[in-house]
């Protein structure tokens, strides 16, 4: 029953068919079980995450091409499968690491069960059985009572008590228990907030109790709403995800065009006698196509970018941000708006009071004294100052303010403990009771004189309630008159020493009314309450309700006749007037810098609540989210405002909004899918049950630490101290760690460009193969892999949080630097191709024949030459080229500490990481050199010391290429004179396609 706020108690009873007296019949349960269904949907989901990669795909072509190849040729044993084995085993590697450190967020749907209740008080045939939740249907008649777990989505139908409040914070995140009643609701377009007669599955009673019928189970409940919503959300595909996946499809253009032009450019050797035959030339030259598209790949990027999101979490991890989904790092460096929950998230969650107010005298006329309060959490810390901001030593020697601490102890229902495996202070009951309670502990005792020291001695346990266990030991409670909302107050009769007292709380217009007297702070005196004491203290009152929003409570006391054992509703007048205490949800002390740190990174700053708009704007002022602003107007909306608005002033709306007020979990889906609608990269933060469907639908989603389970695992990161301000220290993280993977993804690039050029131009020139296919595998994986995850290294710069957040469509390589990466590519192959024809041409150890016999090689055997043709099948020549190959990406590794800074800015040392990768390295390129099998397994021979010589003379100058280039590059406006900045060169989308 999807209206059932809206219908009067008798029209629900009806529509069910159930008498309230008597409940359902097990015949009308079966029935109602076959109709709704009952309350056990399953609340899990396993989802399996396949690897896929366009990149891996190509690869694994590759190694089926080139084992079939290998077969077709006649290769047998060992080298048939040593290329394809290398291959899988690296991507065999690669999807092991990403599975291991992964986390499915489906597991948030598990985690839902711990918000549905286990059993329900349920009125069956005419009795009162306990059963399991799991077996309710609608129409089903439940009591519930204070501390039960709301097993169902009910209709209340009768009250029990005078009233009945419930926390729905994990559901709506109001900071405030909710007093709910019988009378249907009449608002249009009516949010969670508005149906006050609805009991929601998974929320909390606080007080009272009452009768209800099941309206809704399973999935028809506000909480199973929560659970579909996370079912239909799809997980999005991060920028650098996304890039990398337009750069392999440009890549695999790439190198379908060039091996197909490589082939070409050979048909004509085709018939070359050193092949065999026309159909063995083909194969041969379509190995070298093969070859050449290994060359391109770079088959350890999908690793590398894997290694170095993984390393960036270790370090997030030590600011406290727990990083659940590896491509969420990255993601946080390009987040344009960060939309934030506002209770727990940019507050405690822990009502406090902040303000007091009392008469201080009226000898010179009424003088009202004012005191702020310090402490934000339910901890007894903190401390009581004056109106000019002067501490007082010791609070309870004022004579109000012992009073006031008297009846916030004594007039109170509610507990304070401490948990020591939280370490922190929990409470029982309404958190505005709990906000007196810590209040009193703050005040302290009268009497001592060292009693602030005195209490910081007491173990946390002790010290939870030590001051509120004082007065109860004092005075015995004898009768209490409760809350009603007639009344708005509440009463307790006391009695100590043959004295009775009763202590009053309540609204502070229901308690003004009731006072004829107050309490003077300086002496103690009780005098008349005057009319300009009266409206001195409505103006207070008015000031602290309205402009502070705060919620005020006021405190009153009357002594009464010894011997009294009850009390009536006839006794709550001629009240002597305490005080006035005004109480919030307080903002963190810490988020305003957080929030002037967002705006000078350019990120926008969304705080979403499900809180009155007044309040919320209050508390959005005192943490500074509003501080550039001059007034609310445009920029603060509640959800039903913002839903009313035409399409075009939504949109504008959306790129103005601070303020998200009175939403229930679906508004928060909707505000992040229409943000992404206008390409804004968003981070979602929330602790709630209520908060996980846009958690998950999020750019990114962080939870809170002390949050629920469901929300966490509905996250991408985990705030561990639940610090706004660590949300900040992430973000640069996040944008060092892009940087750095920008930087060694062009190194990657700029090495295959050379590896390119090296098989292209040796094809093309007609000599014989510089580098087998499996020597260019050995140099992809090893020696770019190890230098370019240690670029991963780089420290981060120092205005990395000055720069606007970088674009979602922003091209990972730009026009200028695929320009230079192709300069230093051409370079890379050239110096290869050199390498390979000096050993043949120029090398002492080598048969010095003339270039053009290097051309002619495949005709050797069918002509007379003054050297034997097994010169050509040499494992000199080639090793040479691999080599300088090798040392050549190591000098670029180096280049790649910065992308525009000269190595004399940030010399090698400033990555010492970098360092040991390159000498790494070439130790282990030296292993496969100088260690028999394994030279034997790359086709591979030791090197003199005068061929190393000519590798170095051929490897340096990449350096001296790259640092006139960079030099460009700095001085902007010679970069221009190349004429190479036609947009970017890889392709470009949206991050969000819709």
């Amino acid at each position: 029953m999807e209206d059932a706020f809206a219908r009067s108690v008798s029209e629900v009873l009806e529509f069910f068919a159930v008498d309230p007296s008597k409940g359902l019949t097990d015949s009308q349960v079966a029935e109602h079980a076959r109709l709704y269904g009952r309350n056990g949907t399953p609340f899990w989901r396993l989802v399996l995450k396949q690897f896929d990669d366009l990149l891996v795909k190509i690869l694994i072509a590759s190694a089926v091409v080139s084992f079939l190849l290998a077969l077709m040729n006649g290769e047998t044993g060992l080298s048939a499968f040593v290329e394809p084995s290398v291959i899988l085993m690296i991507l065999a590697a690669n999807a092991a690491v990403g599975v291991i450190t992964e986390t499915n967020a489906e597991k948030a749907l598990e985690e839902l069960r711990a918000y549905q209740a286990d059993v329900a008080t349920v009125l069956r045939n005419g009795c009162f059985s306990i059963l399991p939740a799991t077996d309710l249907v609608p129409g089903d008649i439940v009591e519930v009572c204070v501390g039960c777990k709301i097993p169902a989505d009910m209709r209340m139908i009768k009250m029990l008590s005078d009233h009945l409040r419930v926390d729905q914070a994990i559901l709506t995140g109001e900071s405030c228990s909710v007093e709910k009643e019988l009378d249907s609701t009449i608002a249009t377009n009516a949010v969670y907030q508005d149906k006050t007669n609805i009991l929601f599955s998974g929320t909390v009673v606080v007080a009272g109790r009452a009768k209800a019928v099941v309206v809704g189970v399973g999935s028809n409940t506000a909480m199973g709403s929560i659970r579909d919503s996370m079912l239909r959300t799809e997980d999005e595909v991060t920028p650098l995800k996304k890039k990398l996946d337009e750069f392999g499809t440009f890549l695999a253009k790439v190198i379908a065009g060039i091996c197909v032009l490589v082939w070409i450019v050979n048909i004509g050797h085709f018939r070359d006698p050193a092949h065999g035959g026309l159909l063995r030339g083909a194969i041969h030259y379509f190995k070298i196509a093969v070859a050449l598209a290994v060359a391109a790949i770079p088959e350890g990027l999908p690793a590398v970018v894997t290694t170095c999101l993984a390393l960036g979490t270790k370090r997030m991890a030590r600011l406290n941000a727990i990083v659940r989904s590896l491509p969420s790092v990255e993601t946080l460096g390009c987040t344009t708006v960060i939309c934030s929950d506002k209770t727990g998230t940019l507050t405690t969650n822990m009502m406090s009071v902040s303000k007091i107010c009392v008469l201080q005298s009226v000898n010179h006329g009424p003088i009202a004294a004012q005191y702020s309060v310090s402490g934000t959490t339910y901890a007894p810390e903190g401390f009581i100052f004056d109106s000019n901001g002067i501490q007082l030593e010791i609070p309870a020697q004022y004579h109000s303010l012992l009073h006031i601490a008297m009846c916030s102890a004594l007039c109170n229902e509610s507990v304070i403990q401490y948990n020591p495996e939280k370490r922190i202070y929990e409470k029982i009951g309404e958190s505005t009771e709990v906000a007196l309670r810590v209040l009193a502990e703050k005040i302290g005792l009268p009497g001592f004189d060292s009693m602030p020291s005195a209490l910081n001695m007491l173990s946390k346990h002790e010290r939870a309630s030590y001051c509120n266990r004082y007065w109860e030991n004092q005075f015995k409670k004898i009768s209490a008159l409760e809350f009603s909302r007639d009344r708005k107050m509440m009463s307790v009769l006391c009695s100590r020493k043959q004295m009775d007292i009763m202590l009053t709380k309540g609204a502070p217009e229901s308690i003004l009314s009731r006072c004829t007297t107050i309490l003077c702070n300086d002496d103690g005196s009780t005098v008349p309450l005057t009319a300009a004491i009266r409206a001195e203290l409505e103006s207070r009152f008015h000031s602290f309700a309205g402009k502070e929003t705060l919620r005020c409570l006021a405190l009153a006391w009357k002594k009464m006749p010894t011997g009294q054992q009850a009390l009536s509703f006839h006794d709550e007048k001629e009240l002597t007037f305490i005080g006035l205490v005004g109480m919030l949800d307080p903002p963190r002390e810490e988020v305003r810098n957080a929030i002037a740190s967002c705006m000078t990174a350019g990120i926008r700053v969304i705080v979403v609540t499900g809180d009155n708009k007044t309040t919320a704007e209050s508390v959005c002022q005192k943490i500074g989210a509003f501080n550039h602003l001059e007034d609310f107007a445009g920029h603060s909306y509640t959800a039903s405002e913002f839903e009313q608005l035409p399409a075009l002033q939504k949109t504008m709306a959306l790129q103005r909004m601070s303020l998200f007020t009175r939403v229930e979990p679906s508004h928060k889906r909707i505000l992040v899918e229409a943000l992404q609608h206008q390409n804004e990269v968003v981070a979602m933060t929330g602790d709630g049950v209520n908060d996980a469907p846009a958690l998950k639908k999020a750019d990114i989603g962080i939870a809170m630490g002390s949050g629920t389970a469901v929300a966490k695992s509905a996250s991408d990161m985990v705030l561990a101290d639940d610090n706004f301000t660590t949300i900040i220290a992430a973000v640069a993280e996040g944008r060092a760690i892009y940087n750095n993977t920008k930087q060694f993804i062009r190194y990657m690039i700029s090495s295959n460009i050379g590896e390119v050029v090296c098989i292209f131009f040796a094809a093309v020139l007609g000599i014989p193969d510089t580098l087998m296919p499996v020597q260019l595998l050995w140099v992809n994986l090893v020696t770019d892999g190890l230098p370019a995850t240690a670029i991963g290294f780089n420290k981060q710069d120092s205005d990395v949080m000055k720069a606007k957040p970088r674009k979602v469509n922003e091209a990972v390589v730009s026009g200028w630097l695929f320009f230079r990466y192709l300069v230093i590519g051409a370079y890379v192959g050239l110096a290869t191709i050199a390498g390979f024809i000096w050993w043949f041409v120029y090398s002492d150890s080598g048969p010095k024949i003339p270039y053009t016999e290097l051309m002619n090689f495949d005709s050797c055997s069918t002509r007379e030459t003054a050297y034997p043709c097994s010169i050509f099948s040499d494992r000199h020549p080639s090793t040479v080229s691999m080599t300088v190959l090798v040392v050549v990406e190591m000098f670029n590794a180096l280049n790649n500490l910065s992308e525009n800074q000269s190595l004399i800015v940030i010399p090698p040392w400033s990555n010492l990481w970098l360092v040991a990768s390159i000498v790494l390295t070439i130790l282990l390129h030296m292993l496969i050199l100088y260690v028999q099998p394994l030279a034997v397994l790359f086709s591979v021979t030791p090197l003199s010391w005068s061929e190393w010589t000519v590798v170095l003379y051929l490897s340096f100058p990449v350096i001296i290429i790259d640092e006139i280039l960079k030099f460009f590059s700095r001085n902007s406006g010679l970069r221009f004179t190349f004429g190479f900045r036609r947009g970017d060169l890889l392709p470009k989308k949206e991050l969000h396609d819709k």
